[in-house]
């Protein structure tokens, strides 16, 4: 568990490093305000990451995709 943490919290810090990088080379303040609506998305994503893991929806959402994927085919197939 405290790998698990350990790697989560590297996985963070490297990121806000490359967004910093990149943000700092974007010629224009109006590219900005957008490059930073999209970094926190992701960001809260990364963050959120963790409590999905605990509460085990991050499997329910795999679980779920799989079954979608699975009735997708059978109705492309069953034609």
């Amino acid at each position: 568990m405290l790998d698990y943490i350990y790697q989560w919290i590297e996985n963070i810090a490297f990121y806000l490093v490359i967004i910093v990088a990149i943000i700092q080379m974007v010629p224009g303040e109006s590219y900005k305000k957008y490059i930073r609506f999209f970094v926190g998305m992701i960001l809260i994503l990364m963050m959120a990451g963790p409590i999905l893991k605990i509460f085990h929806i991050q499997g329910y959402q795999e679980l779920t995709y799989k079954k979608e994927l699975e009735r997708i085919e059978e109705v492309i197939i069953g034609r």
